[in-house]
């Protein structure tokens, strides 16, 4: 039976609802006046919508997948907030993010530059561009002894990222605002599956070094032992959702543990829901762009999973989603998770 087509007053049946600033005194006021224009205003109102059901489903565990230079971009707070206020129950960055963190968890800054500074007087003085941003390379010199030293002091033994990021954060809670550190004091996970490629793989490179040539045995990351962790987290929850901001491997790896305990022989339980902000987009065929329909196709997310993926900058896109949903109250009406790790082994999520 050929399907019915949708009729002129079908199409015309919600009206495009114009923004009024008169009316609009809070974040949360102009992300619900979001939802109801057009283009990537609306696109962002569906993600806080969906945030916020994923938030507030009891039984739904929320990861957290963060790319880009969002520490140096001025979301450490932002970021850090996200886990203080118990919103997110996992996360997953690059190393960069953890490292510059942990930088300025030392007191260390960034700093205001352009695009278009002189790259070569910049590395005369020992200064490292983001954009328009800087850091100060010989500070990072200090970061990186204090993470070999922090190596040097361990057992000789295969370590998961999330157990350096859990050493990293003991350090790094001295600042409140840390992310490293609020994963710390809160128990929650921290993931870093490509924790060679960044600054923090820099210093254990480092630590490895020096331990050879003293004929001492160093420590050695296990990124399966990285699989293993964070598939345990999965089998034990319900309903899991994901937040990505950015793309690149933390977006994939999150995505993919549900083929990973499919492969262990678990049943199937695709994510539930999924909302990203990135400014990738799918038809050059990278995964970072790849919709979450297109994940569909991998049965990383469940058929009738709630998503929504808005194009816009994370530097205004973050704050404004975490905005909306700590003026909501979002945080007030969820139970963070809690962990109880016995060396690789999650013997309590609740």
């Amino acid at each position: 039976m050929a399907e019915k087509k949708p009729t002129k007053a079908d199409l015309t049946s919600v009206p495009i609802e114009h923004l009024d600033l008169e009316k609009t005194e809070t974040i949360a006021d102009l992300v619900d006046g979001y939802k109801h224009i057009s283009f990537q205003a609306r696109t962002l109102g569906l993600c806080a919508s969906v945030l916020e059901n994923m938030m507030t489903d009891p039984k739904c565990t929320v990861f957290f997948g963060g790319a880009g230079a969002l520490t140096p971009g001025g979301l450490k707070k932002v970021m850090r907030d996200m886990v203080e206020f118990g919103l997110v129950d996992v996360v997953v960055t690059t190393g960069a993010i953890a490292y510059h963190d942990f930088y300025e968890a030392h007191g260390h800054r960034h700093y205001k530059s352009s695009p278009d500074a002189d790259d070569i007087v910049l590395r005369e003085h020992f200064l490292d561009r983001v954009y328009d941003t800087l850091a100060d390379e010989s500070l990072f010199r200090e970061c990186d002894d204090e993470i070999a030293a922090l190596a040097d002091g361990l057992e000789p033994r295969p370590y998961s990222s999330r157990e350096i990021l859990w050493d990293m954060g003991k350090i790094a809670s001295k600042d409140p605002n840390s992310l490293v550190g609020a994963c710390y004091r809160k128990g929650i996970p921290y993931f870093v599956p490509a924790l060679n490629d960044s600054s923090i793989g820099i210093a254990l490179a480092k630590h490895h070094h020096d331990r050879v040539k003293k004929g001492k045995e160093p420590i050695a990351l296990d990124s399966i032992k990285d699989n293993y962790e964070i598939a345990q987290v999965k089998l034990k929850s319900p309903r899991t959702g994901v937040f990505y901001v950015g793309g690149g491997t933390p977006k994939n790896y999150i995505s993919q543990v549900e083929v990973i305990q499919e492969v262990m022989g678990y049943p199937e339980n695709p994510h539930m829901y999924a909302a990203q902000i990135t400014t990738d987009v799918p038809q050059w065929g990278g995964l970072s762009g790849c919709t979450f329909e297109e994940s569909q196709s991998w049965g990383k997310f469940h058929k009738d999973a709630k998503m929504a993926q808005s194009l816009v900058d994370a530097t205004i896109g973050l704050p404004i989603l975490i905005g909306y949903l700590l003026q909501r109250g979002v945080h007030k009406k969820r139970t963070q998770k809690r962990y109880k790790w016995e060396g690789e082994e999650l013997v309590r999520l609740s």
